[in-house]
């Protein structure tokens, strides 16, 4: 519905709510506070954390006031809810960090930190983390992943065509910063306005465009190391144990932005569609807008949705409100008529042995066999079955014929099990500390 859509910016809305912590990893610290004056690129909220990345003002105006509020991945977290004064004046700390061709490694994954960078197609993993792998990882190949092969979606694909020549750039500084000497581009052949475009700026030997079969989901990074270089990312390992780093191309667009203007990441490109939504669109939209803004400057509504998702019908969450703000994780929100979304669970999982969600996992696992242990709580057995190698593309809850939730069973499985650790560390950390008490 979009795809030929241009991309269009949209103005701030009065009010913006900036959660504090849109990545993976530590909270961010508050920095600023109520009846505080604020500008485009103020800081927020950051952290000492290394696994980290702060959040910046994404308009001029003044602080209303520090609260929690509900999030679109359906938790309350501590925001920053702005005023929005119309003005767009940025703030006077704003500079460019030079030239990256001039800068050594260390210089620029700092810079890149600064500037609140997150992988920008949905997994909002730090950018100045994934850019300092360990001296015994070295990195041969940075990826930039363009496949976005998520139905509805068009955010990347509109900025390669617009845009090529930032994303390129943004590749050329995510390589320097690595140490990689070769870049690819990947880009699925559903897609030839991109790949043409793409094609034209580079040379063949540093950067080469590789045209992809459309399947999903190919833009999962190991799918797409698999893919293109025929490595295979081992069990619970990264893409740098196989020598590459992999990158999206918003993130890659928004790291050639900063260094050329000085601007954080405060915006990012949403596609705003589905058969509900009246005018389709890819906009640029300032963090924090509510979601219910961004739809009415598409026209709003056209008739009552059956659902309304943060990203794509495979893997986006559904929202039961839409006065959540835009996050650096926001690639799309797709409203679904109730006949797309007319998708019956049952109120107990039932498998019927038929091994369609073994056939159809990217990652070669047994679907089913985590969904049960998750819903019985056998927590042990989810880590013997390698539950953390699921990338939750929902192809096994797709594809079953009994229409068992087996993403969401799996995925409530991670989250239990991540707390059971807590709870065994905390204990631990007790015991130790009242042994050490005692013996001294």
């Amino acid at each position: 519905m979009t795809a030929e859509k241009p991309l269009r910016r949209m103005a701030a809305p009065e009010k913006v709510i900036l959660p504090l912590q849109q990545h993976l990893g530590a909270p961010n610290r508050l920095v600023v506070k109520a009846g505080q004056e604020v500008f485009v690129g103020t800081l927020l909220g950051e952290s000492e954390s290394f696994v980290s990345a702060p959040v910046h003002s994404s308009v001029s105006g003044r602080v209303l006031r520090i609260d929690m509020h509900l999030t679109p991945q359906g938790k309350s977290q501590l925001c920053v809810f702005l005023e929005n004064d119309g003005r767009g004046e940025l703030d006077p700390g704003l500079a460019s960090p030079g030239d990256w061709r001039e800068m050594e490694r260390e210089e620029i994954r700092a810079a890149v930190k600064r500037a609140g960078m997150v992988g920008l197609g949905g997994a909002t993993f730090p950018t100045h983390v994934k850019l300092s792998p360990p001296a015994e990882h070295p990195i041969e190949f940075v990826i930039l992943n363009g496949a976005e092969c998520e139905p509805y979606l068009n955010s990347d694909y509109r900025l390669m065509v617009e845009e090529p020549e930032a994303v390129l750039e943004g590749l050329r500084i995510i390589m320097r910063a690595v140490g990689a000497e070769r870049g690819i581009v990947a880009v699925e052949d559903n897609k030839p306005r991109a790949l043409e475009r793409m094609g034209e700026l580079v040379d063949g030997e540093e950067l080469q465009v590789r045209r992809l079969p459309t399947r999903y989901p190919q833009g999962a990074e190991k799918v797409l190391i698999r893919t293109l270089l025929g490595r295979e990312v081992p069990s619970g390992g990264l893409p740098m144990h196989v020598g590459v780093v992999v990158s999206n191309v918003g993130t890659a667009h928004a790291v050639s932005r900063f260094f050329r203007t000085g601007m954080p990441l405060v915006e990012r490109v949403v596609t705003v569609t589905g058969k509900p939504i009246r005018e389709p669109a890819n906009l640029l939209v300032p963090l924090g807008t509510p979601f219910e803004a961004a739809i009415e400057e598409c026209g709003g509504f056209s008739s009552t949705p059956g659902k309304v998702l943060m990203g794509g019908p495979m893997m986006g969450l559904a929202q039961y409100d839409l006065r959540v703000p835009v996050l650096k994780a926001t690639s799309g929100i797709v409203a679904l008529s109730p006949e797309e979304a007319g998708y019956q669970t049952p109120d107990e999982p039932v498998c019927i042995r038929c091994g369609r969600c073994v056939d159809s996992c990217p990652m070669g696992l047994i679907p089913t066999f985590l969904a049960s242990c998750a819903h019985f709580g056998k927590l042990a057995e989810l880590e013997r079955l390698h539950v953390d190698d699921c990338i939750e593309c929902g192809c096994c809850a797709y594809i079953c014929p009994t229409r068992n939730p087996l993403v969401q069973l799996i995925k409530l499985g991670k989250q239990e099990r991540a707390a059971a650790r807590k709870r065994e560390a905390a204990v631990r950390k007790a015991s130790q500390g009242g042994g050490n008490s005692g013996g001294a």
